[in-house]
């Protein structure tokens, strides 16, 4: 679960040029603090999902939405409760893995679902993608191998389904079966 002073903003907003910019300069005149911000279009080329986490001990969650609101681009801003959201983010971590640590670099990334996508002399490269806190547990086990390089994405999200009747159910079941 996050942590309570972090909020996920998911920011509908016109897919222009300039529009990320703007949201950025908001929070930078403003002071408020962005503790991780990705963005890409949405299904529709028109419009962008910008997801942002925002910790708001810098300043109070209305205020943040309340100014985001006023940006003309913004289409639509949803605070998703991290229960009531289904989250994600990618990493790319390069490790120090000797021919002593490879097999257990390689199995631990298998265990939390990850890729070796480059290998060298020395090291490996795991992409793995997943809840935001899986990505913790793994970067922390990376780090008695030795991180050499690592790049995660920022969390993305999006609200939980939520089956209207039995029927839902029943038809995601009679598919898988």
């Amino acid at each position: 679960m996050s942590d309570p002073r972090h909020h996920l903003l998911s920011v509908l907003v016109e897919n222009k040029a300039g529009v990320l910019t703007r949201v950025a300069s908001l929070f930078a005149r403003r002071g408020y603090n962005i503790f991780s911000l990705a963005v890409a279009p949405t299904d529709d080329p028109r419009l962008s999902r910008i997801s942002i986490v925002v910790d708001v001990e810098s300043s109070p969650l209305e205020q943040v939405i309340a100014q985001l609101d006023k940006l003309i681009n913004v289409v639509e801003i949803t605070e998703l409760h991290p229960d009531e959201a289904r989250e994600a983010e990618l990493l790319l971590v390069t490790v120090s893995a000797g021919a002593d640590a490879r097999a257990q670099v390689i199995q631990l990334a298998g265990v939390f679902g990850g890729q070796i996508v480059d290998v060298g002399r020395d090291a490996l490269t795991v992409m793995l993608a997943g809840a935001p806190e899986g990505l913790d547990d793994f970067e922390d086990l990376m780090g008695s191998y030795g991180i050499v390089e690592l790049q995660r994405t920022g969390r993305v999200a999006l609200p939980k389904l939520r089956a209207d009747s039995g029927a839902a159910s029943a038809a995601l079941t009679a598919e898988s079966a």
